[in-house]
């Protein structure tokens, strides 16, 4: 039903044409007159880069949300950031699911490439986990903030903030509303609050592992030797990360001078700042006051972002670690790139390698742009292209003041970002026959 006049379309144009939409949407919601503080709605620029940042759950903003968007344009930007981070398909599958149509084949199969699920057998099931995981989740973090939030704010107020940040964290949108006081704040007022800081991290870390993760935790408990490779590779990668960030920003950054924080402040700004970066765009620390070998490895974690199928950006975790397992193979002279006794085929490998270099080139040539259009500092322009492409929304403070060529470059960065890049390269190629023959072989000379 859904699908009936679409059937010389691919899944991946599907999803492409569906965040289209909805970003197309979100813009006109956004201009309405009720949305702004100044009773004039917002201008069709800042309004499409706030609904594509919003949809495709980045972060990066034009105008501090809370001094701008009054609460009816708060509350369309949180409708849109579930909606990006839910995805387009897993939307449309639960309201045909509650509406009590039927899913055809064709449905299916576009919600398969939309969540990245391995089979076809159980989509479904899965979507109806996802849903009930993010509406458990969400309100559970919104419960946790509240009591923080409530006592300082009085209760109305202290729980939309609850809700609001629970919802941007566990969808990596970085999203605040923290900026009545200081536009931009990020959560820098919380550098030391356990409390909120560790539930924030929680939620980020939850919605960044994937919805396929989640459910294969579910079905086999804590046995981490059961659990399918994908699972595997992903758990260990992202302890990896977050690991060694912390110790990097522990060591090397926090504990330093230059901040003086007390040991528990040190050890809690380190651990959710190898958190944020994947890739959710909360800050607790001024980032313009980080070294540049900090801001360096800030953005090496946002390009790596999270996991398949999960809310989150970057290349993911799982390519990282098809390309590590390769190198392995390489060194270690193995006919197979194989993990945790299982083989890897070379189709996946072709993929990760594929998605990695699509994915450096369009970060380069959108930072070089950067540079070129606005003239930033190569640092500045390299983090914002990092955060934009990844879907992160951290920043060191330019965004604002971009001019329009450069937010349209952030804004194609963030859904191109966001809808994937093998998602992009199937749209376009999947009308190409593929070839009925092969060329002969010869070998070429590499490294």
């Amino acid at each position: 039903m859904f699908f009936g006049k679409t059937d010389r379309i691919s899944p991946s144009q599907i999803i492409i044409l569906g965040y289209l939409g909805l970003i197309l949407c979100g813009t006109g919601l956004l201009m309405l007159p009720w949305t702004t503080r100044d009773g004039l709605g917002a201008g069709f620029g800042d309004a499409l880069f706030t609904a594509t940042s919003a949809i495709t759950v980045t972060g990066l903003v034009v105008h501090d949300t809370v001094q701008y968007w009054t609460l009816f344009g708060q509350a369309i930007i949180l409708l849109l950031i579930q909606v990006g981070g839910l995805g387009v398909m897993t939307m449309a599958l639960a309201v045909a699911v509650l509406t009590g149509q039927k899913i055809g084949f064709r449905f299916r199969w576009v919600m398969q490439e939309s969540i990245s699920a391995p089979q076809l057998a159980g989509i479904v099931r899965t979507t109806g986990f996802i849903c009930k995981i993010v509406l458990c989740v969400e309100l559970a973090g919104a419960c946790l903030l509240a009591l923080r939030f409530c006592p300082e704010m009085g209760f109305a107020q202290g729980l939309w903030m609850a809700l609001f940040h629970a919802v941007s964290a566990f969808c990596n949108a970085g999203f605040d509303l923290m900026g009545k006081e200081q536009a931009y704040s990020s959560l820098t007022a919380y550098t030391g609050d356990p409390l909120v800081c560790l539930v924030i991290a929680g939620l980020i870390i939850t919605g960044g592992i994937g919805f396929l993760t989640l459910d294969d935790m579910r079905s086999k408990g804590l046995k981490f030797g059961s659990y399918h490779l994908q699972t595997r590779l992903v758990l260990l990668t992202t302890f990896l990360l977050i690991a060694g960030g912390f110790l990097f920003f522990y060591c090397l950054e926090f504990s330093t001078d230059r901040w003086a924080l007390s040991a528990p402040d040190t050890v809690l700004a380190s651990f959710f700042h190898a958190v944020s970066p994947r890739t959710a765009g909360f800050n607790s620390v001024d980032l313009t006051n980080l070294s540049p070998l900090s801001q360096l490895v800030t953005i090496l974690l946002m390009l790596v972002g999270a996991a398949p199928g999960s809310t989150g950006g970057g290349f993911k975790v799982t390519t990282l670690a098809v390309l590590f397992m390769g190198l392995v193979a390489i060194f270690l002279h193995r006919r197979d790139v194989r993990g945790f006794n299982r083989r890897v085929s070379e189709m996946t490998l072709r993929r990760a390698a594929g998605i990695f270099m699509f994915f450096v080139l369009l970060y380069l040539t959108g930072g070089i742009l950067l540079c070129c259009l606005d003239d930033l500092p190569l640092m500045a322009a390299f983090f914002e292209a990092a955060s934009a492409i990844a879907t992160v929304g951290l920043t060191l403070g330019v965004t604002p003041e971009l001019s329009d060529a450069s937010r349209a470059v952030l804004i194609l960065l963030m859904y191109f970002g966001r809808v994937g890049s093998l998602t992009v390269v199937f749209a376009v190629s999947s009308s190409l026959r593929q070839d009925s023959f092969r060329y002969p072989a010869e070998e070429v000379a590499v490294g």
